[in-house]
């Protein structure tokens, strides 16, 4: 080969690897010096990490102290004081026990003035009856009794116009009502013979029966104001 080929030989050569140097210098340098950019999975992920409500807590969970009350409430028992005010009406106190009547069976029966005879005068006379708590139990009456005067025949008497109250009677108390009466005497009018005495305890219907210690009574069953009536229960 001539020394001028030669030559150009050992130039193309020449050329050709340092277009080789310069290519591998120019990929080491854009390598090293591109900033390495994070994936876009990871960058979303991270960033929902940190923004997720509770993630600080969470973290910490594991260590801190359990403060939940896990106090079981299906099987817990009512307060005892709550219970007593229900069954007290709501206000601490036991309720009031209910006080029923006096009953004709409970009662006894008899004059305040006595079994002595009265004035056969033209004056009203006043006979007193007594009831007292005969039951043992503390009962109350209110009104006027039924009173009827009986001869061969009855008279019942009617009402004076005085109120009625309601008369507590503990076992062995009494209370009583008057029977206020105009004696008969000749020329007077017409005349009862009264025998006994019907009583009959305000709203009840069993009667109890007493001899009538007054004499005869002047008859005004017919009248519009007798001067015959009965008074309400009261107080003794």
């Amino acid at each position: 080969m001539s020394r001028a080929l030669r030559t150009a030989a050992v130039a193309a050569t020449a050329l050709v690897a340092a277009l080789g140097l310069s290519a591998c210098d120019s990929g080491s340098s854009t390598s090293a010096d591109a900033p390495a950019k994070p994936s876009a999975s990871t960058s979303a992920s991270t960033s929902t990490a940190a923004n997720a409500p509770g993630a600080a807590s969470t973290a910490g969970a594991r260590d801190a102290p359990d403060t939940t009350d896990t106090t079981d409430t299906a099987g817990a028992q009512p307060d005892s004081g709550a219970t007593k005010a229900s069954s007290s009406g709501g206000n601490g106190k036991p309720a009031a026990a209910v006080t029923g009547r006096c009953h004709t069976a409970g009662l006894t029966f008899s004059f305040g003035n006595g079994d002595q005879g009265y004035s056969s005068s033209d004056d009203q006379q006043h006979l007193e009856v007594v009831m007292t708590n005969s039951s043992g139990t503390t009962c109350t009456v209110k009104g006027f009794p039924g009173v009827d005067l009986r001869a061969a025949d009855t008279w019942s008497l009617v009402r004076s116009s005085t109120s009625a109250s309601t008369v507590t009677l503990k076992p062995g108390a009494n209370a009583s009502f008057v029977i206020t009466y105009l004696p008969w005497e000749a020329g007077s009018g017409v005349e009862f013979k009264a025998k006994s005495l019907v009583i009959t305890p305000p709203n009840e219907t069993t009667s109890a029966t007493l001899n009538w210690p007054g004499g005869n009574v002047l008859r005004q069953d017919g009248a519009t104001h007798p001067g015959t009536y009965v008074g309400p229960v009261t107080a003794s």
